[in-house]
């Protein structure tokens, strides 16, 4: 498995070429950002220039379309999903992610219907460029009521609805703190075939009720209860090899340095697959 790195957890980075060079002298070997963003900035062939003195990869890429809103914004956001998809994919990507809420103002039989087409769309263009598609459940018991009406917050449900999407390209984006807040356990992993896992996150959760566990209330990796080695170890056995990238996300940006978090992750990396035996 590759260890990689997003903007997540890393303070107030300057742009992508800090990550990447944060990610590099850190020992990651990939890192998750906006490939269209990161080629606007630097060009295609500076760009991979800079992943390959670095040795890294993108890991995964995120969906640049609005698919939970209106038909107006869908539309809109999905126009420029094919110059993000050819930009990912001149830099060797071949992941993309997005999470679905748990909850929706939509009455949600006429959301499944509106999101189902939606999604499948975005496959299908990904597909066309060697991308698949991660769709993320989100486990947090708070934001299961924010909104009107419950939705999908299961690892279950997002299965099934993968299926009804029906497209080769897409599969699950696997998030610790989700497979925490679901109380879901190392079986629940270990009935997923590899393929089935687009792209994974790693992070941990504070000694609260699960109930009480909030979505941006994530610590480093092994500086919470998640038994994360458990979770590492499920991911091993079922022949998983992609990407694990910490996602952090936090309340408050942190006070510390981004080089300072690029180093506490490092460590908190070592620490985890260190207690998984990897």
């Amino acid at each position: 498995m590759l260890r990689g790195l997003s903007s997540a957890g890393l303070g107030a980075l300057k742009n992508s070429r800090q990550l990447v060079e944060l990610a590099a002298a850190n020992g990651f070997q990939s890192v998750d950002l906006d490939a269209f963003a990161f080629v606007q900035e630097l060009g295609v062939e500076e760009a991979r220039k800079l992943l390959t003195e670095h040795k890294l990869v993108i890991g995964s890429i995120g969906l640049p379309v609005e698919w939970r809103q209106t038909e107006e914004k869908f539309q809109q956001g999905l126009t420029k999903l094919a110059e993000h998809a050819a930009a990912a994919a001149a830099l060797g990507c071949t992941r993309c992610c997005t999470y679905i809420l748990p909850a929706t103002d939509y009455k949600a039989a006429h959301f499944m219907a509106l999101a189902t087409r939606r999604l499948k769309l975005c496959a299908q263009l990904l597909g066309a460029y060697g991308i698949r598609l991660g769709l993320e459940f989100v486990g947090p018991h708070h934001l299961r009521s924010l909104w009107a009406n419950p939705f999908i917050w299961t690892m279950e449900e997002t299965l099934d609805w993968i299926g009804a999407i029906g497209e080769p390209n897409v599969g699950l984006l696997l998030d610790a703190y989700h497979w925490y807040t679901n109380e879901l356990s190392a079986a629940d992993i270990e009935a997923l075939r590899a393929d089935q896992i687009v792209h994974v996150h790693i992070n941990d959760a504070p000694a609260l009720p699960i109930d009480e566990v909030l979505d941006n209330g994530r610590l480093y990796p092994g500086e919470g209860v998640i038994d994360l080695a458990c979770f590492l170890q499920a991911l091993v056995k079922i022949g998983y090899d992609g990407f694990i990238t910490q996602e952090v996300l936090t309340a408050e940006q942190p006070k510390d340095s981004p080089e300072q978090l690029a180093q506490r992750s490092k460590a908190a990396f070592d620490r985890v697959f260190a207690k998984a035996g990897i």
